[in-house]
């Protein structure tokens, strides 16, 4: 899995089953399949403000997160968590969705702004740095003009995903398991240049 390189992998979204499957909670998708995959499960911890999973065992082993405090409040779960087992913020990936990328893109960062991602801009605020490792995860845009996007961009993430859609993000699941895999294999300039350049088949 992912040791050399992430420690702490963190699925943006918001908790209880009213959000399940939404848009927003992409993150919490990837991350769930993840611990699927790995036959493993999450465990609640209040004090890390989130349930947790772990693959692997000491200095080799990976925390999976998912905050448990809303998005706007995110970065409050993964500052505590990254102290709690004494990791390094370059040592953090963060998933999220995006809406400025369509769905079936993906965009792996090393840095970089918020870009209006209120999971993001919490995150970027409890660690005082923007300087972290970011999986976007499109999502698509609800209008083609700013104020339909506007009007539209609640009710387009906290949706959930059309039937016709279920299979693209099927695939880009598994896509990003495949390309977290490769960064622990083969490192992070090959992960993002695969990541980046997927294109689904089901599109």
């Amino acid at each position: 899995m992912v040791s050399k390189g992430f420690r702490l992998l963190v699925g943006l979204g918001n908790p209880g089953t009213k959000y399940s499957g939404t848009r927003h909670n992409i993150g919490f998708m990837a991350i769930e399949k993840m611990a699927a995959k790995k036959g493993i499960n999450f465990r609640m911890s209040k004090k890390l403000h989130g349930v947790l999973a772990q693959i692997g065992t000491g200095k080799d082993s990976v925390h999976l997160l998912m905050p448990n405090t809303y998005m706007n409040d995110s970065g409050r779960s993964i500052r505590a968590t990254l102290d709690w087992f004494d990791l390094k913020v370059e040592q953090l990936l963060v998933l999220a969705d995006d809406m400025d990328l369509p769905l079936g893109k993906l965009r792996l960062r090393t840095q970089g702004s918020s870009g209006g991602h209120k999971g993001l801009r919490s995150t970027i605020q409890h660690l005082n740095t923007q300087q972290f490792s970011r999986l976007k995860i499109g999502i698509g845009n609800p209008g083609t003009t700013s104020m339909e996007r506007k009007a539209q961009t609640i009710g387009h993430v906290l949706g959930t995903f059309s039937q016709q859609e279920m299979p693209i993000v099927n695939e880009v699941i598994s896509e990003v398991l495949i390309g977290l895999d490769l960064i622990q294999s083969l490192g992070i300039e090959l992960g993002i240049n695969h990541l980046n350049s997927f294109k689904p088949r089901n599109h």
